[in-house]
């Protein structure tokens, strides 16, 4: 079992029995290249191994990534990366993700994934529950900035709950497995995507500007909050009121 220096804090899966079957729960295919992002000692990896064409085992933590290149010499399609995500250059070819992520990073890991030049056809990541919902955007949950923001590009679900004892340590929290998906058909195009960030940006960070915005022209109900929008919701308001940003 991997100990981890406090700086990298994250909690490991312990069953190889169980990561297979979360990896039956994704659209992994076998001549997919796949990234696993903050790796330990290898038990994602080595099962995506059995599964996926070729794998990329990023390790931030130089002690840890030592152990995972003995543990991944096995594998002739395991590439282990020693690098921090955040600053790793993304492929260029096609590929999809499948990590088990420090939770503390999930925000700036979906945020670098999802706007990315090159991103994933496919996400799934092991988050913290409530992490997940509120990138789910439907009339069940209150939806965060980032969830608003993928929204028009990307569709998210819950594939998965996950109990506390299938890691080590323990976490304090409630997990699952998140599926994040490019959506065929775009509900915006990628070059408004910078304007539509601002724009949902300033609806979270300004009630007077949220206030501002000709809501009920659009359907819009004056009580709702922008974590409350739905997705249609949110596309109509951009079209009538991101000129104001």
């Amino acid at each position: 079992m991997v100990k981890r220096l406090d700086s990298y804090s994250q909690n490991f899966l312990v069953s190889p029995c169980l990561v297979l079957e979360l990896i039956g729960h994704s659209n992994l295919r076998k001549n997919d290249l796949v990234l696993d992002i903050g790796t330990g000692s290898g038990v994602i990896s080595s099962a995506l191994a059995r599964r996926v064409r070729q794998v990329i085992a990023l390790e931030a933590e130089p002690h840890t990534a030592d152990k995972l290149r003995h543990n991944m010499a096995k594998f002739p399609n395991v590439e282990v990366v020693e690098a921090d995500f955040l600053k790793w250059d993304l492929p260029l070819e096609k590929y999809k993700v499948f990590a088990n992520i420090p939770f503390h990073l999930s925000s700036l890991i979906v945020q670098k994934l999802t706007t990315a030049e090159h991103p994933p056809r496919a996400i799934y990541l092991i988050v913290q529950r409530q992490f997940a919902k509120k990138l789910i955007i439907d009339h069940d949950n209150f939806t965060s900035q980032l969830g608003a923001s993928l929204a028009p590009w990307w569709t998210s679900r819950i594939r998965r709950p996950l109990k506390k004892t299938d890691f080590y340590p323990r976490p304090n929290v409630e997990t699952c497995l998140l599926e994040l998906k490019l959506r065929d058909q775009p509900l915006l195009e990628v070059k408004q995507r910078a304007e539509y960030l601002m724009f949902v940006e300033k609806c979270f960070t300004s009630q007077k500007f949220f206030i501002g915005l000709n809501r009920e022209i659009v359907g819009v109900s004056a009580e709702k909050k922008p974590s409350e929008l739905t997705i249609d919701e949110w596309l109509r308001l951009f079209k009538n009121g991101a000129k104001r940003c």
